[in-house]
């Protein structure tokens, strides 16, 4: 099943990115690719980039520490800090970049996510609101070219659900 809802919208006025993606699965399995560290490590990084988690806590006031692993090995840590968790619909988290310890480096953007799940019975829809604390930050995400390497990544994921389900 191709041709699935895709839309990626930003909107600098709000400093925000809304992307809003159908899944070809059930919503328990699409959940659990968001919110497991061993399947996020299977899509979480546009190809050639791998995922490698070093650490996750999916809890409320919990976080992931990982890394994007390149192809010569260079590694970029990041953490995921878990905000609000509504079990099966809705979780919270701020994004930013960080070292190898989970320490954040305060010169690079942070950005609130805000991802939304609804159960369309064999299909998920996922609704991603990315906000930025001013539109320096989000221009700095847009030049680094955040809509080409999410757009793979959610390409990634779409192939791991169909072998997921098989």
């Amino acid at each position: 099943m191709k041709n699935l809802n895709f839309d990626f919208t930003v909107n600098k006025e709000t400093n925000t990115v809304h992307v809003t993606k159908d899944f070809n699965a059930g919503s328990a399995l699409v959940w659990d690719v968001f919110t497991k560290s061993e399947l996020l490590d299977q899509w979480w990084a546009p190809q050639p980039w791998k995922s490698e988690t070093k650490s996750m806590d999916f809890t409320e006031g919990g976080r992931r520490l990982y890394a994007m692993v390149g192809p010569e090995g260079q590694k970029h840590w990041g953490v995921q800090e878990y905000t609000s968790i509504t079990p099966k619909t809705n979780f919270r988290q701020v994004n930013a970049f960080s070292d190898e310890e989970g320490n954040v480096g305060e010169d690079m953007p942070k950005s609130d996510w805000n991802l939304d799940f609804s159960d369309k019975g064999k299909m998920t829809t996922v609704d991603i609101e990315i906000k930025h604390k001013n539109l320096a930050n989000l221009e700095m995400m847009l030049q680094m070219g955040f809509k080409e390497g999410f757009t793979m990544t959610l390409n990634s994921l779409d192939e791991l659900l169909d072998k997921l389900k098989k």
